[in-house]
């Protein structure tokens, strides 16, 4: 151990002491911070047990882990989970050679013992426990959830995490081990070969499956299409399609024209465009009752931001005594800067949405303040962790399947933590939730909507 870890680790003992024994100190509260990411972050010190550092290459593979679990390591003797912060956080990771040393906290909640990988460790700093603030959303980067506070020490903010939120059962069924909850990321690391398992695709029984197979990566590779649960039926019906289409010697894809072929039936009805008054009924009569004073939608994949508009039309028509608020997201820059300023065709301002639509002096047509400002477009890729309120609708379609498999299991997870119990998630005509054990299905006409068990 080099003489500078040596001295963190007595600097930290000590601390710790002092934290148990001093009863009167002005400054009665100890943390040690570290960075993620270029940003300041802190962990309660009678949490760290230690801290080393330890090569990339001594930590054993655990298959079908989750991303952000990197292995098991052997610390004198104990076998600990190494969990990366940065990918449980969706912060991007500069690449390091295979030997490269990372900076491990060792923290222990409970009775269970975690390697947490950090960018650096910083020190230990005294406070007084009284000037931690509550997290504000504006601490966007990681879900607000897992911090506990904000405190201001030497003119640096640092971030409080709470261990015990990210380490501990965030689940409703908690697994259970000998009467006491096993920590949320011992259960990921034991249950993340089931979950593979449910995630992959099923192989078909008949000759058809290489081809299949060959879709599936085709599809993949051509399109950042992921074959899944959630899109697997359409796909199969589809399959069966294009080898009555093509036969037995042309089902593979030469070009990206082929998987564009492949996927023109996938899309919802009006992707991308206006909705036509028969779709837009459709979607009114699948809202259900709602009397809150507040409606609260997210809509990721928001595009140019016709699909966002036309649901606003309809939550303002469906619920005309409560306040709407639609949080907008898409990775596209030029999407979401524009779509504030978006413009109407005169033919679809007369059509349904006239009621919602006004005339500007030079003869242009744009939404009613009232439209306008119920809708926040932002920059923001739904992966990475945001501050939302309690959510009375998800509404993103065609939006999952182009994510990895596990991306998609996660945002899914997502879906059902920032949802109310009396919420709804809709996605694309040819996705769907149906057999997940999580979720309720409820078929309203053509559309289909799903809720919290």
């Amino acid at each position: 151990m080099s003489d500078s870890l040596a001295t963190m680790n007595a600097a930290v003992a000590e601390a710790a002491a002092e934290a148990r024994e001093d009863k009167v100190a002005v400054f009665d509260f100890k943390m040690v911070t570290f960075s993620l990411a270029g940003k300041d972050y802190a962990i309660d010190i009678m949490q760290v047990k230690e801290i080393v550092k330890a090569g990339t290459n001594l930590f054993t593979y655990v298959p079908n882990a989750l991303p952000f679990v990197l292995g098991v390591y052997n610390l004198r003797g104990d076998i600990i989970p190494i969990v990366d912060l940065r990918l449980f956080f969706n912060i991007d990771v500069e690449t390091h050679s295979e030997n490269a040393l990372e900076n491990v906290l060792i923290v222990r909640v409970g009775e269970q013992v975690f390697g947490v990988v950090v960018d650096d460790v910083d020190k230990v700093v005294s406070i007084q426990k009284s000037t931690i603030q509550p997290p504000h959303p504006l601490f966007g980067d990681i879900n607000i959830k897992y911090i506990q506070g904000v405190v201001e020490s030497e003119n640096r903010m640092y971030v409080l995490l709470d261990v015990e939120r990210i380490f501990g059962s965030k689940l409703a069924e908690k697994e259970k081990e000998g009467g006491k909850s096993v920590p949320d990321m011992q259960v990921r690391v034991s249950t993340a070969s089931t979950r593979a398992q449910k995630v992959a695709p099923q192989p078909q029984k008949e000759t058809k499956a290489v081809d299949y197979s060959f879709i599936t990566s085709g599809l993949l590779t051509l399109r950042k299409f992921s074959v899944s649960p959630i899109n697997e039926k359409w796909v199969k019906s589809r399959f069966d399609e294009w080898y009555k289409e093509r036969g037995k010697e042309k089902l593979q894809f030469q070009a990206p024209t082929d998987a564009d072929e492949f996927l023109k039936s996938f899309y919802s009805p009006y992707n991308g465009t206006w909705w036509k008054k028969d779709y837009a009924d459709a979607i009114y009569k699948a809202l259900p009752d709602n009397v809150a004073k507040q409606i609260v939608v997210w809509n990721p994949g928001c595009g140019k931001g016709q699909e966002t508009y036309s649901l606003a039309c309809l939550l303002r028509k469906r619920y005309p005594d409560a306040k709407v608020r639609i949080y907008a997201h898409d990775v596209d820059l030029l999407s979401v800067s524009n779509a504030p300023l978006i413009s109407i065709p005169a033919d679809v301002a007369n059509d349904w949405y006239a009621p919602y639509v006004t005339k500007k002096a030079n003869g242009d047509y744009t939404f009613t303040p009232e439209i306008r400002e119920s809708v926040m477009f932002e920059y923001h890729d739904c992966m990475n962790t945001t501050a939302l309120p309690n959510l009375d609708i998800i509404f993103t379609r065609d939006l999952i399947s182009f994510m990895s498999d596990k991306a998609q299991e996660a945002l899914v997870e997502d879906f059902a933590d920032k949802l109310k119990g009396n919420g709804i998630v809709v996605l694309g005509q040819n996705e769907s939730l149906e057999g997940n054990k999580k979720w309720t299905v409820k078929n309203v006409g053509s559309i289909q909507i799903y809720g919290k068990q």
